[in-house]
């Protein structure tokens, strides 16, 4: 029971995620000037352009802040009054529970390959990075920033109660994130069926964000974006 509630906690979902933001941030410094601008998961880039159009954070702010998030978070921590031993242990079932959540979403949205994922990547190297990025920096967005701001907003403007203001957050929340795969240079062509698809999608995400936390569910995402990319490339001919 106590890693049930351990694991969902904001503190153990920061330190889970933080080798996912390495890899994600290494692999984009191995790649060039120009990819990097382009290569870039879509919800990372949103979040720099948004900062640096208040000319505060330059191209690697986003990664500062997620630091920052992490330190503080750190702080509550050790404040609390609960155990403030890390359990590495806890950590190890994190990844064999997104494992599982991630074959859990392959399988509902199986045939259904590129609900989640848009491979714009020229290599390899890029959709991975890509898939991993998309994890993390979706999630953030869409999961923890956009469902929580559109708790409070909810809640404030028609004093409903906490259950179904949440609902309403995580409806909206995924319908905003299946419409952002349609946006940009990159966004693919819109039809009906691909946004209820995506849609449908991002509920099962939001739900499990709810009841699991940020850390499994960018894991989930990421690991699920992973599975696409290799099935992808088994039947792509070479």
């Amino acid at each position: 029971m106590n890693y049930l509630i351990q694991s969902r906690s904001s503190f153990y979902s920061f330190l889970f995620t933080i080798p996912l933001f390495f890899i994600y941030e290494i692999g984009i410094l191995f790649l060039s000037k120009d990819d990097m601008l382009v290569v870039r998961n879509g919800a990372d880039f949103l979040m720099r352009s948004i900062l640096e159009s208040f000319g505060i954070f330059g191209l690697y702010g986003l990664g500062a802040i997620f630091l920052v998030g992490f330190i503080i978070t750190y702080i509550f921590f050790l404040k609390e009054k609960n155990d403030k031993k890390v359990r590495a242990d806890y950590l190890f079932i994190m990844i064999f529970e997104s494992i599982c959540w991630a074959v859990v979403l392959y399988f509902l949205l199986s045939k259904f390959m590129l609900v989640l994922m848009n491979p714009i990547g020229k290599t390899i190297t890029q959709q991975v990075t890509l898939a991993v990025g998309a994890g993390i920096y979706e999630e953030f967005l869409f999961r923890v920033m956009l469902i929580s701001g559109l708790t409070g907003i909810i809640g404030f403007v028609f004093l409903w109660g906490e259950r179904v203001r949440k609902i309403a957050a995580l409806i909206i929340a995924a319908g905003i994130f299946s419409a952002f795969h349609f946006v940009g240079d990159y966004g693919d062509y819109f039809s009906m069926e691909l946004f209820l698809l995506r849609f449908f999608a991002g509920i099962i995400l939001g739900a499990l964000y709810f009841s699991r936390g940020f850390g499994i569910t960018a894991y989930a995402h990421s690991l699920y974006d992973l599975f696409v990319l290799i099935q992808i490339t088994i039947h792509t001919p070479q």
